[in-house]
């Protein structure tokens, strides 16, 4: 047996909460594998909104496994709330949830280090969420983090006020208030008592062992694919490895036993925080797209910039992921349109018209070159078959479909579980 990938193509935010609660049913696992509490997954069903942060979002599904694995940064104090806040849904976690030994503690001071870093840059901030994301990774390559498996070492403590140290003096170097750290910490290892209680696992054994054993798993992925750290627009990108490769290292899976890679994407662009966005659009269409598709941070609570669909981008996402399947979600954001555009070409100051994602068209300003083609103007609202479809629609999905040369075999039509059309 393979494991299956989920992933964001584009900045992140394309819905694959959703689509992973809506696949959930026909695998036995579902595996966080990068990322930490800077994500927020959306789902939405039974008339009620839930947004996940570090948690996968198989959790509502009762007969199903869900594992944070070792590439993901976890917070024990937002983990603790997210738990207490899912259990009026009757969730078993000593059943459903499983946490890697391996994966990376966030501290307090990860938080404040967070604040002071990007205070400092100024103008030139990249957006970060202040979650302490950063920063913990930068611990983690630099070998001197804390790992879930730390917790359950009697000297702990020791460890952790040896992190701590090290940390309160690059922030006396950055002259940050610290005044609050005591009060996080009370918190903090509060946390760390619950935590001892969930499951903590060797999850690169759950994993193989599972597929091995016939199995199914569905990796999930964080953020999106130009937000990884080596291939995003960077430096304004996250932390971690946000495409394929990141699931074998995150999870403990071998290239070899990766199987569909479902690529998601946005019928169009949106980006939270700083960095280039070369169709954002600045007018009143992107106001009325930022309405009507609710496009505010599920985690930050920040409004979404949001532009049309960018195809040198998604190419580009799509080649280094080895996408074999397409889901475009929020179609139904667009039927306010009576025209939509398409990028298909950047066009770079020196008059060069260029057809793909590259290091000079993220470190320079470029002019989008854009198809137009007419919109649906319609509610999707009652669709329930892709035979239903607007002929626009159908147009749109078909061009995209031939432009990007990988099956989409999924449309979303509205944020509940049953707006999803199977092609």
């Amino acid at each position: 047996m393979k494991m299956d990938v989920l992933l964001g193509l584009q900045w992140g935010d394309e819905g694959k909460g959703k689509v992973v609660d809506y696949l959930a049913p026909k695998y036995h696992i579902v595996a966080r594998f990068q990322g930490g509490p800077n994500a927020g997954h959306t789902l939405e069903f039974d008339g009620i909104k839930h947004v996940l942060h570090q948690i996968p979002s198989g959790i509502f599904r009762s007969n199903l496994k869900n594992i944070i694995g070792n590439g993901v940064v976890l917070d024990p104090v937002i983990l603790k709330k997210e738990i207490e806040g899912l259990k009026k849904f009757n969730i078993d976690f000593s059943k459903n949830l499983f946490v890697s030994k391996k994966a990376t503690i966030i501290v307090p001071t990860h938080k404040l280090l967070d604040a002071a870093y990007e205070k400092s840059k100024g103008d030139k901030k990249i957006g970060s969420t202040l979650k302490g994301i950063g920063p913990t990774y930068q611990d983690k390559i630099g070998r001197v983090a804390l790992r879930v498996g730390d917790m359950l070492s009697p000297d702990f403590r020791e460890k952790y006020n040896t992190l701590v140290e090290r940390h309160l003096s690059i922030l006396n170097y950055y002259a940050y208030d610290t005044s609050e750290l005591t009060a996080l910490e009370t918190v903090f290892f509060e946390a760390i008592d619950f935590f001892k209680t969930l499951n903590l696992v060797e999850s690169e054994f759950e994993v193989n062992l599972a597929l091995s054993a016939g199995e199914k798993i569905l990796a999930e992925g964080a953020q999106g694919s130009l937000l990884d750290i080596d291939f995003g627009s960077y430096p304004f990108v996250t932390s971690s490895n946000t495409m394929t490769s990141g699931a074998c290292s995150g999870l403990g899976v071998a290239p070899s036993r990766i199987g569909e890679v479902f690529g998601i994407f946005k019928a169009y662009c949106t980006r939270v925080g700083s960095g280039p966005f070369p169709t954002e659009l600045f007018d009143a269409d992107g106001e009325a797209m930022r309405r009507e598709g609710n496009e505010f941070g599920s985690t930050t609570g920040r409004p979404r910039r949001c532009g049309w669909i960018d195809l040198p981008a998604l190419k580009y996402s799509i080649m280094i992921n080895g996408v074999t399947q397409l889901f475009m979600m929020k179609a139904d954001v667009l039927n306010i349109f009576e025209e939509i555009k398409i990028c298909t070409h950047y066009q770079l100051a020196d008059g060069t018209v260029i057809d793909r994602y590259s290091f000079e068209s993220d470190a320079a300003e470029v002019t989008p070159v854009y198809k137009t083609m007419k919109g649906w103007h319609t509610s999707l609202a009652a669709v329930t078959s892709y035979e239903e479809f607007p002929q626009e629609l159908r147009e749109y999905v078909t061009y995209l479909e031939e432009e990007l040369q990988v099956p989409i075999k999924m449309v979303s039509v509205g944020p509940d579980r049953k707006q999803t059309i199977i092609r």
